[in-house]
């Protein structure tokens, strides 16, 4: 697919499109445990589907379930696993330079990324009729998987050389695991870049932007979009976001989308930010209803916007309120339209 030819589509349509991060409550459609999920491509896949073809989203999302411990695995970290919650990792394998020095970059054979590599070759092949998007964690979020999340923020100011070091190491899983997406034909990857946000705008820039450019360089073109995703910038690193040359940008619940949509080139596709625990998970239906709505109206005026979730969303979410999103979005559509005729 051609997804220079599909923002262009999004920037003209009249309609606002939904692209969720959600695949546990396709997990739950096909009554699977996660566990099974994040271990198996198939039934990955099969969560995908069921998502598909009970609430059409506008966007097929293989591979987003945000299990951000994937690539960590691959490089030797101990995960936790569970039928009922996403995994985590469990402690640190590197913990100062030598060790870093000494760490092995995994290849894409390794662990569970071949699993996920087929999730998203299943999806390719099976949802042909709007664009399918892989995913991945970014390179500053996987080496403080890797080095422990706040143990690496001290490192920074102590040896940030080390951190550059286990950076690059992270590119060199991550580049041709984005590689890989593409030749199995995703049209695109979201890159997970939470950790980032704790970072001020010039760390930002020389512990992620810097290490994401590349990537983008060498993967974005006519037939494939770079979604950057970082649910912890609350507005001081879109800046830095931007500079990586991604063509899109997704954001979290703790930013104000309307003032980023001010503040980015319109041609940059803008993706949020509805909380995926407060409101998709803990709200009444017609508070998801209400709350779709009035983002929705909030950001009429902007071509360049994409209702999403803010982050993936938990397990757990009553599938009541994910109709009720979808519902909102359509019906948001539907009086537009009929506003547009009345003209």
């Amino acid at each position: 697919m051609n997804m220079n030819q599909w923002i262009e589509s999004v920037l003209r349509s009249k309609n606002k499109i939904a692209i969720p991060l959600m695949t546990h409550p396709g997990i739950e459609l096909r009554e699977e445990k996660i566990l099974s999920a994040v271990k198996h491509g198939e039934i990955h896949f099969q969560a995908i589907k069921a998502l598909q073809e009970k609430f059409n989203p506008a966007v097929s999302v293989s591979n987003i379930m945000m299990d951000l411990t994937v690539e960590a695995e691959a490089f030797g970290s101990k995960i936790k696993f569970s039928e009922t919650e996403v995994p985590s990792v469990i402690g640190r394998i590197v913990h100062d330079q030598e060790s870093i020095e000494k760490l092995q970059v995994p290849k894409i054979s390794d662990g569970r990324l071949p699993e996920y590599l087929k999730a998203a070759q299943l999806a390719s092949q099976n949802i042909t009729d709007r664009p399918v998007f892989a995913g991945c964690i970014g390179p500053f979020s996987l080496a403080g998987r890797l080095f422990d999340l706040s143990e690496i923020m001290t490192e920074l100011y102590i040896n940030p050389e080390s951190i550059k070091i286990l950076l690059r190491k992270c590119c060199e899983l991550l580049l041709p695991y984005v590689k890989k997406f593409k030749e199995l034909g995703a049209d695109g990857i979201i890159m997970a870049e939470p950790a980032a946000g704790l970072l001020s705008a010039e760390m930002c820039d020389e512990f992620s932007s810097v290490f994401i450019k590349p990537i983008v360089e060498e993967v974005q073109d006519e037939n494939f979009l770079f979604v950057l995703h970082n649910c912890g910038n609350n507005g001081h690193a879109t800046q830095s976001m931007l500079s990586t040359g991604a063509k899109a940008l997704h954001l979290g619940n703790k930013i104000n989308i309307v003032a980023v949509l001010n503040e980015v080139p319109e041609n940059i596709l803008i993706m949020g930010n509805l909380d995926p625990v407060g409101i998709f998970k803990l709200s009444t239906s017609e508070q998801v209803y209400e709350k779709t709505i009035n983002l929705l109206n909030e950001t009429a005026t902007n071509k360049n916007f994409i209702i999403s979730t803010g982050c993936d969303t938990p397990p757990g979410v009553p599938l009541k309120n994910v109709e009720a999103f979808f519902n909102a979005v359509k019906d948001y559509n539907k009086k537009q339209k009929m506003a547009e005729s009345a003209k």
